[in-house]
This record gives C-alpha cells, structure tokens and sequence, in this order.
C-alpha cells in the first residue's frame, strides 16, 4: 500500500531492497493509518529525537523500516519486556511497544500484564484486528465467537476455544496504569478520535507520569477474505460490539512523575550491610571489560561466588553485572553464573564465551570448557577429568578445592578456595584485600564463619604460589 509522506518517517523505505514509498502492508490495513497518526503525534509533541519504538513480531514486524525513531526488535511477545528496559535505562527515552493481538495477548499475555501491574513508563498501542495476520490467518485470542478462521473453519466455538479476550479490560483491573483507550481506525471520524488518544498517550509518556494502553480495533481484510471496505464495516458493526470504544481510565490529572527504579541490584544490600560506606574505589586507569562465568551444580555456592566477585567490582567503581541461571532442584542441579565488569556501561549480562571459566564438576566442565575464547583462562577443580580434545589457546589449570576446604575445616567452602584460586592467578583484576573485604560482606549475616573463610581464601592463594600457579589473564 502506498503511503503520503508523513513527518516523522523517513523519506524513502528501503525494505524491498530499492527506494519507495510502497509499505508492505495490504490495501485496506489499518497498520500504515496508525502508523501515520503515531508519527505524527510524536513529531508534533517535538519527541522524535527521544522516541524509541519496540517493534513486535506480527505485521508490524518492519516498522523499522518506516519510524524514523530509535527501533528495537523483540523476541515474540517479548516487547514489554525490551520496553521496560529501555525505559529504566535511558530516563529520557519516550518508549513505545507497539504490537499485535496475537504478539502481545497471546504469547505475550504475561509480558503485557506484568509491565502493566508494575506501572512502567511506556506507552502500549495494540492494534486489535481480531486474527493471526503475518502467519496465515489463525484465531488469535481476539477472534469473535463464530468468526471463521484457517484454524476455526467453521467459526469460534466458546465450548472448545473460550471466549475472545478484552485486553483494556484485563489492564484495567490493574491499579497503576494512568490511561486506558480504546479507539478505532475503520473511519474517518474513529481516526481522528484515534489520533487524540494517540497523542495523549505520548504526552503522559512526556510527563513520566506512567503507563498507557490503547487499543486500536483496525480491519484486516486480507486475513479476514474481505474487501477493504467490507473489512472496516466489520469493525464497526461486529467488533465494536464486542469491543465497545471508549476511554477506560484516565487519571493523567492526579498521577504524578514516579522516581525512575534503578536497574542495577545494590549488592551491598544483597550482602546485609551494615549500613557503613562503600570501601574507597581501587581502580586506577582504565580497565577493559572482562566476562566471567562460574560453573558447577548447586550446593557448591556457584551464585555465592559469582557474587563476592561482582560486589568486589563495585567496591573498585567498575560497571558491573551479575546473572544466575540455575534449575529447579535447591542442590544438586546445574548452576551456573556469568559476572561482567567494565568502566563503560554494559550492554548485556550474558557471556557465551568467557575469558574466564570456573569448573567445578564433571558436567560443568563437558558443557563449558570448550566456550572459553582463545586467550583464556579456566580454573578447574582436580576432581574433574579433562577431555582430550581442550580449548585452542585457553589455559587451564587445575587446583584441588574441594580438598582445600576440607583440609582446613570448611568441605562446604570449596568456591572460596576457587576464589582464592583466582586472586593467586589474578585473573579477576581485583587486589587481593579487595576481595577478602567482599569475602567479608558476604557474611555480614553470618560473622562467625568470617575467619574460617578467610582461611580456605589464603591456603588456596598459598597452593598456588608453592606450585608455581600465577600469572595475570591476558
């Protein structure tokens, strides 16, 4: 469909691979009128330069290619999600989440709710034409009773399918969403009250004064097997019906700018501190980032580790980033943690290949070893059995831990052995009394077990050093 050109798009789409104004839209969708009446809205509010949109998987898939805003691609249903973060980490960033009913109340259902119920600063726009689009035209959550579709032939059946979902509805049953609308784009007149809404949306997002949803009932006439016209009265005569316009919620005059949450977990909390002030910043000059993962199975204190090292980061002022994953199962199961540090912000948590692993068991070590970059560094308990074929370039030195800690009284401290490991290798980049004092916050709860770790730290630095185990990572 060929679109006008509008302020706030770019001039030229280059999806096709050459230059045009053609969207890839059918004749007839309501997505280029939203698209309009969005750009628009944010060029007249003089937001463009703030405005990033999240774009969805569903029709509305290549709205990068149109928005002449910041874009960020979601995984399905994810875009909530992608929004929040967007939205605490850039204070100023007018956040959008665009997406369609299937996107965001059927995968995404939870994503939708959770963001709603936390208040985030974002605006939602959900474009309800009551059918799966992208994918060929199956019932989506939104389809109306009796409404025919690839998957429901012979029409929705409440008996075997349940009834359509009301989206603006279940949003507000929720207590911290500011503004709530539903509009339609079938006519002129429904397009204007669309574009008012719209824009009010942006205007609470300019005033951070919390969360917006509206829901845009638009015709679909390609997945619905009608003509563009037919598809718009079906709006307004069937869909308007099961999903009457009007505004919901509106509490733009009371709600107040809310604090911005910081994005980050203040591990000195985490810790149980005592309130005392932050050690002074070791750092001096700049220090590349640096990406960990600590590997084992739970009841090894894997997370523990992963943590002492992150809050020893912070002590020294470095950005710093710390992500579990582990199973269901309190001991026994794998956990694992990657650890990131940097003087410059981070851009994610995750960490496929480290330039430091820890292993601590059998299972660890055939599922990570061979990730480690080349450069690396892994430190290997000695109960671990090393395959034959080992990581091209990647040092790996083994230490016995777990025998440490036995051997001087604390069998459950094997990963303050590994951490005493690493301080001896330096392979973290963090002074030794930097670590212990993180060692030590660590126990803040618990400050009769201090000393005894603190001893297993320094007879492991001592094994390494009488068997020649040091060096700094590359």
């Amino acid at each position: 469909m060929a679109t006008l050109e509008t302020k706030g798009m770019f001039d030229v789409f280059t999806r096709s691979g050459s230059a045009s104004r053609m969207t890839h839209y059918c004749a007839g969708c309501g997505h280029g009128i939203v698209h309009k009446l969005l750009s628009e809205a944010y060029v007249e509010l003089g937001l463009q330069d703030r405005v990033v949109i999240v774009n969805p998987i569903g029709c509305a898939v290549f709205g990068y290619y149109y928005w002449d805003v910041g874009n960020v691609s979601a995984g399905h249903g994810q875009a909530p999600s992608m929004a929040t973060a967007i939205s605490r980490l850039k204070d100023k960033a007018i956040t959008i989440s665009y997406q369609g009913d299937g996107d965001l109340a059927a995968i995404g259902l939870s994503h939708t709710l959770q963001a709603a119920a936390r208040g985030e600063h974002m605006a939602v726009f959900f474009v309800n034409n009551s059918i799966y689009g992208m994918t060929g035209g199956q019932m989506a959550p939104t389809t109306l009773v009796g409404q025919k579709t690839t998957t429901s032939p012979l029409g929705r059946n409440p008996e075997t399918d349940g009834m359509p979902l009301h989206m603006a509805e279940l949003v507000n049953t929720l207590d911290l969403p500011v503004y709530i609308e539903r509009v339609s784009v079938a006519d002129t007149a429904r397009i204007m009250k669309a574009k008012r809404a719209i824009r009010k949306a942006l205007e609470i997002q300019r005033d951070r004064k919390g969360y917006t949803f509206v829901e845009i009932l638009s015709p679909c006439p390609t997945s619905c097997g009608k003509a563009p016209m037919d598809a718009a009265k079906f709006v307004i005569e069937q869909m308007e019906k099961e999903y009457p316009l009007g505004c919901l919620r509106d509490n733009t005059a009371e709600a107040k700018v809310r604090p911005e949450p910081k994005p980050w977990v203040n591990l000195a909390e985490f810790f149980g501190d005592d309130g005392s002030e932050d050690p002074v910043p070791d750092a001096t000059g700049e220090v590349k980032e640096r990406r960990f993962k600590f590997t084992g199975f739970g009841g090894q204190g894997i997370l523990s580790l992963g943590l002492v090292v992150a809050d020893a980061a912070r002590a020294m002022g470095l950005e710093t980033t710390w992500l579990p994953s582990y199973g269901p199962e309190q001991r026994g199961g794998d956990a694992s943690c990657t650890v990131v540090t940097s003087t410059q912000t981070i851009g994610s948590p995750a960490v496929e290949h480290p330039e430091l692993l820890v292993v601590m068991n059998q299972a660890a070590c055939n599922k990570h070893l061979m990730t480690v970059r080349k450069g690396g560094l892994a430190l290997v308990d000695a109960t671990v059995t090393l395959p034959e074929t080992l990581p091209e370039g990647v040092r790996i030195v083994q230490i016995p831990a777990i025998d440490i800690a036995a051997a001087n009284g604390m069998p459950k401290a094997a990963n303050v052995a590994i951490l005493g490991g690493l301080s001896a290798l330096d392979a973290l980049a963090i002074p030794e009394h930097v670590l212990i004092d993180a060692l030590k916050r660590s126990f803040a709860k618990k400050p009769t077990l201090v000393d005894a770790n603190i001893k297993v730290f320094m007879a492991a630095i001592d094994y390494c050093r009488h068997h020649g185990l040091t060096g700094e990572l590359p």
